[in-house]
């Protein structure tokens, strides 16, 4: 009897000892003020939100997540199932996370994406042309409130305005970023509206490399649907 507690002993303590299998992304990181809880990473997957790994954390602020990864993909890391999330471009190798538990979510600082870097570019560029319209609203509201059509008019039009600048701006940054996936991501997302004749420029100047990701084959199934679509109009 006492043989075989010994040997089931054995065995609980090698699967505990026994290290997690790893990806060729692992995601490490920090999240100061974390002192008990579950970091999932999870990812899209067939239009859903699933989770590839996570990690309980007791005592302990730092993680190790993993995952295996063909291209380049957004990522989240939820906490306990929370509503906010980090949200960051993976990719093969190491990325290193950090975060606050107070503001989780809200600006981690995240290194050794080089499409994380590229999508943060972009939306801090965004960020600007979106404060400017909240702005124009604002006074707009006004404008409507003290019955002053003129003005309002003249808001309303800077407001177009505001929107076709961010319209070109966007266009011209994937055009510019041809061999990153975060292109093609952010034409799917920020883009789906414009111009066939963009679309197509866009998806004809991304690499092969890109053209292979996840990304690169939903703008080009996206493209090649827009275009029979108004072919047989």
């Amino acid at each position: 009897m006492k043989k075989v507690l010994v040997f089931c002993l054995l065995v609980l303590l090698m699967a505990c000892s026994k290290e997690k299998e790893l990806g060729n992304m692992l995601v490490k990181g920090k999240i100061k003020g974390l002192k008990k809880g579950t970091l999932y990473l999870q990812k899209i997957k067939d239009s859903s939100l699933v989770s590839v790994d996570s990690i309980n954390l007791f005592g302990n602020d730092t993680f190790v997540l993993t995952d295996s990864i063909k291209s380049s993909e957004m990522y989240y890391i939820t906490l306990n199932g929370n509503k906010n999330r980090i949200s960051f471009f993976g990719q093969e190798g190491t990325i290193n996370i950090e975060d606050k538990l107070e503001k989780f979510g809200i600006k981690p600082v995240i290194e050794g994406s080089k499409n994380q870097k590229i999508f943060e570019e972009y939306n801090e560029m965004a960020r600007k042309f979106q404060g400017k319209q909240l702005d124009l609203l604002a006074e707009n509201v006004q404008a409507q409130k003290e019955n002053d059509p003129e003005k309002s008019e003249a808001l309303r039009k800077q407001s177009d305005n505001q929107i076709r600048k961010k319209y070109i701006y966007t266009i011209n940054y994937v055009l510019n970023h041809p061999d990153a996936e975060a292109s093609a991501y952010i034409t799917l997302t920020e883009l789906v509206n414009a111009n066939i004749k963009y679309l197509d420029s866009i998806n004809n100047s991304l690499t092969s490399k890109v053209k292979k990701s996840i990304y690169g084959k939903k703008l080009a199934t996206f493209v090649a649907t827009i275009k029979k679509t108004e072919n047989s109009e």
